[in-house]
């Protein structure tokens, strides 16, 4: 397969071809803000069933800053890729850009449940859906997958930088006071500030910002 963004597709691959895969695609992430007026936001979260053996994919997309519900759609696909930490990009993508396919409306940005280039080949899961879409696309995560920090205080909105290798990759971002804290980075097309600016703009009750939590809910019973 010549062009590494199409991998995905792939359910040969083995877990060494994804990480150089992985390493291929990461120079071409954009962490710079490329982001206009954000009217759209979507969520984007999945599930797996049947012991793992089916993938179910939801998104739903909400008017910003209203955060009124405007499309969602969900797809089930058959798991074609192992779990392998690290790697979950090449086992969720399939069934999230079915599910992306099937909306009526197309955001603009998109909420993972997962990391973007908080990972240690700057390559997470929301790195690899925003090049395929060429959507901005921003990782949030409930816990960490690498890197060092201290605890932000404990007020909303607080937060401290996720550093690894003496890289900063990531906030680590308080979303409700006295609540842990999440861990917001890049994906595509979208900076450090930005993506704080928009998870707390979606998140006004709940720890997880309200498109990944709509979305976590239909994938379980979608």
């Amino acid at each position: 397969m010549t062009d590494p963004l199409e991998a995905w597709r792939n359910s040969g691959l083995t877990p060494a071809e994804a990480r150089a895969i992985q390493e291929r695609l990461a120079p071409r992430v954009v962490t710079d803000n490329r982001l206009g007026d954000v009217k759209l936001v979507a969520g984007a979260d999945v599930a797996f069933p049947g012991r793992g053996r089916t993938t179910r994919a939801a998104v739903c997309v909400l008017q910003y800053p209203s955060l009124e519900l405007v499309d969602s759609a969900t797809v089930c696909v058959a798991t074609s890729f192992p779990y392998v930490p690290g790697l979950l990009a090449f086992r969720e993508l399939p069934a999230i850009l079915a599910a992306f396919e099937r909306l009526a409306i197309r955001p603009d940005v998109i909420l993972c449940d997962g990391h973007g280039i908080a990972h240690q080949r700057r390559f997470g899961l929301a790195c690899y859906l925003g090049l395929v879409t060429g959507i901005a696309t921003i990782g949030v995560a409930k816990s960490r997958y690498v890197g060092e920090y201290e605890m932000p205080a404990t007020e909303k909105g607080a937060w401290t930088p996720l550093w690894y290798r003496d890289e900063w990759l990531g906030s680590v971002l308080r979303t409700r006071t006295r609540v842990r804290p999440v861990f917001v980075s890049p994906g595509h097309r979208v900076d450090h500030a930005v993506s704080r600016e928009i998870v707390l703009g979606c998140a006004p009750r709940y720890r997880i910002p309200e498109p990944t939590r709509q979305a976590d809910r239909l994938a379980g019973t979608g």
